[in-house]
């Protein structure tokens, strides 16, 4: 099974930004702790701030990959370019977010990503990567 994570905006920070929120440990740590959990799947991982580096890379793996999984941070809910892209592709979505987002911001309540993953798993932290692996397993 080959899978990636896609992460969008500030995840980049993760392990420094609001420690509060989404915790002291960084992503690139935690991806390694993930492929040793998982050694039976092939893990990618690609991170932008970029929106549209993530819709190329959505094009590029969502008809050859077994799943993507994606955080798109804050375009979540602003980028309906995004929503666009998973709808045009074969490979299923899994949304994922750290936080509870429906315990934010109000603005936050909106996903663009939602209508067309096929599941959403959020607030469990770090841990919401690990249960969207499992959900393709």
């Amino acid at each position: 099974m080959k899978l990636i994570i896609i992460n969008g905006p500030n995840l980049n920070l993760l392990g420094k930004r609001e420690p509060e929120i989404y915790g002291s440990e960084t992503f690139e740590d935690f991806f390694e702790t993930l492929k040793s959990k998982f050694s039976e799947v092939t893990l990618a991982y690609y991170q932008s701030n970029i929106e549209g580096e993530l819709i190329n890379k959505i094009h590029e793996t969502g008809f050859s990959y077994d799943g993507i999984i994606l955080n798109a941070g804050a375009y979540t809910h602003t980028s309906i370019g995004i929503g666009d892209a998973i709808k045009g592709i074969t490979t299923p979505v899994v949304e994922v977010h750290i936080s509870n987002t429906f315990g934010r911001e109000s603005f936050r309540h909106q996903s663009y990503i939602s209508a067309h993953a096929k599941g959403v798993i959020l607030g469990f932290g770090m841990q919401s990567y690990y249960l969207a692996i499992q959900s393709f397993l």
